[in-house]
């Protein structure tokens, strides 16, 4: 597939001599098609011609004439429009979209280059709950994302399998707790242990010390202390791979806090050669105030380590392990300063690699204002809000296509569809106040939106195979471009065209919320073709061309989707 922008900046560099790859990044779409479908502003290049903008147009215009797969170029107030041949545009795209199908918008560009992304990690013996979707679904969307365009990606889900409060859930079992209570009632069970431990210890503070001495234990690999972790892991494990099966997550690897703790000797040992560590009343901290950031403190002065020890370790692992070319953390930005710390650490400790270390930050969940916190119980449990979603879309099946066959795994699909676009819609760096009104809420620029179009589109292959079930296009000879240069036709088309280059950006930007965004004007530009653009229609030429731009819509629709953790259902 052509990329016009390339073309034009590189028609255009040829008759005036700049760099074709900074007049491509000047290249913009018109927000009107009027105005021409690529324009180049000229603005910024008049210091370097020494000469008005309106001039240097005019001779872009001159010079440059009228070539394949351009049909028109303006010169207007400084900018240079460019108008293409939407007969060769359509007939191109078309054409690339129905070969490439799945492939449709990925690219080779990260061949032979690895992307480690931490991401979900939740804590062992905490539910998960509406906090815990962002770093999961915005770490998937990446995963796949990168994945698309080439990368070799490994998803780590590094698990607060480690720490003071496994000290504090040991005490607190040893206290209150039952272990035929805790078969029962799981994960929930260990949180009401864990809270119970808190509201002890405000009377108690000798207990706090107590669970310290029991994580010290832990991480010298005491027997009974090992028995008890191991079983609150385990019982947590299967909590949190309910949700994944339920969102379609997986991860590569499950290397949490506690596969490093036989691996935190050796970068203690570099940090105390390099003088880096420095004593403070028994405790080992590393100094970053030159940097204007508070001290690191590496190990407690119980011999206790800490997340920055675990973190420097699990750092140096996965450089060692897989030669990434980025470690993507995807954690709130309540966290910025950790890994602010982490990574000047790991650059002071001499490692190149380090800038190659990348946080991407998120806003923080509220719920009507107040903060999440499990610990006061002031949260939304993400498998309710997930079955109340499914459950929802169930009713609204049974009332409006009750034969609906797979009633169930259509309402699966759209139900929580319904939560993860909800939550990737908006820039990731926003602040979210949790409504179970705007959760649920179906109507609009939705996810079930999108995949209600990806199942209208498949609606209309279908009907055109006889009513089987179907949608592969079946092309009876070439399509006749010509009869896709109606507005509508076009509209749709150009959206096609820059789904590529939205999902790299998305990529550049590591920001998902640039794929869900485009999903919905693609929807919205193909409902405007479906409802002026008869599709089935008697004249062979015209219904085989319009079919194959829908083919083109449902083809990208479903690689979009399937990019931010959506499926696509064909019938909704």
């Amino acid at each position: 597939m052509v990329n016009y922008k390339e073309e034009l900046a590189r028609q255009i560099a040829a008759v005036n001599g700049l760099d074709a790859g900074m007049l491509k990044d000047l290249i913009e779409y018109p927000p009107n098609p009027e105005m021409g479908d690529f324009s180049l502003p000229c603005f910024k290049l008049s210091k370097a011609l020494r000469k008005s903008p309106q001039a240097i147009a005019d001779e872009i215009k001159e010079k440059l004439g009228v070539s394949e797969p351009f049909a028109r170029v303006d010169s207007v107030s400084g900018y240079v429009n460019v108008y293409l041949d939407k007969q060769v545009f359509a007939a191109a795209l078309v054409e690339a979209i129905l070969q490439e199908r799945e492939r449709y918008g990925s690219a080779d560009m990260g061949q032979g280059k690895t992307v480690v992304i931490d991401f979900s990690s939740p804590n062992i013996a905490k539910p998960f709950h509406v906090g815990h979707l962002r770093s999961t679904m915005i770490g998937n969307a990446l995963y796949q994302i990168h994945q698309f365009l080439g990368f070799t990606c490994v998803g780590v889900n590094h698990l607060g399998d480690w720490g003071t409060q496994f000290g504090k859930l040991i005490v607190a079992y040893q206290n209150w707790g039952e272990e035929r209570a805790v078969e029962e009632g799981g994960i929930l069970e260990l949180l009401r242990l864990y809270v119970k431990f808190h509201d002890e210890a405000e009377q108690k503070p000798e207990m706090e010390e107590e669970a310290r001495s029991w994580f010290v234990k832990l991480e010298r690999n005491d027997a009974e202390a090992h028995r008890l972790w191991r079983w609150f892991v385990d019982i947590s494990l299967k909590e949190f791979n309910k949700i994944y099966s339920l969102l379609g997550i997986s991860f590569d690897s499950y290397a949490g806090e506690s596969f490093y703790n036989d691996k935190m000797d050796e970068p203690v040992r570099e940090l105390k050669e390099k003088g880096m560590l420095e004593e403070d009343d028994g405790a080992l901290l590393v100094r970053l105030e030159e940097y204007n950031m508070p001290p690191a403190l590496m190990i407690k002065k119980d011999g206790a380590t800490l997340y920055h020890t675990r973190d420097v370790a699990a750092a140096i692992y996965r450089q060692q392990t897989y030669d990434f070319h980025k470690c993507l953390y995807v954690t709130g930005a309540a966290q910025s300063l950790h890994f602010n710390q982490l990574f000047k650490i790991v650059e002071l400790m001499g490692y190149e690699w380090s800038k190659n270390m990348i946080h991407v930050p998120f806003g923080q969940v509220s719920l009507e204002g107040a903060k999440l916190s499990t610990r006061k119980g002031n949260v939304v449990m993400l498998d309710e809000l997930l079955t109340r979603s499914v459950e929802r879309v169930r009713e609204i099946i049974e009332a409006k296509n009750p034969s609906m066959p797979n009633k169930d795994e259509v309402a699966r699909q759209v139900g929580v569809g319904a939560i993860v676009f909800n939550d990737l819609s908006t820039n990731r760096i926003k602040d979210v106040v949790f409504s179970w009104e705007d959760a649920l809420n179906f109507d609009g620029e939705t996810g079930p939106y999108v995949q209600y179009t990806h199942a209208r589109a498949c609606s209309v292959l279908r009907k055109a195979n006889g009513g089987s079930s179907s949608i592969e296009l079946a092309l009876d000879g070439p399509v006749d471009a010509s009869l896709l240069t109606n507005m509508e036709a076009q509209l749709a088309l150009k959206e096609l065209y820059v789904f590529g280059e939205q999902v790299q950006q998305a990529m550049w930007k590591l920001e998902p919320s640039i794929v869900s965004r485009y999903l919905v004007d693609l929807a919205q530009a193909f409902n405007r073709f479906y409802h002026e653009c008869p599709i089935l229609v008697e004249d062979q030429a015209v219904r085989q061309a319009r079919l194959a731009l829908v083919k083109s819509v449902q083809i990208t629709l479903r690689n979009g989707l399937k990019l931010i953790g959506l499926e696509s259902p064909e019938q909704i």
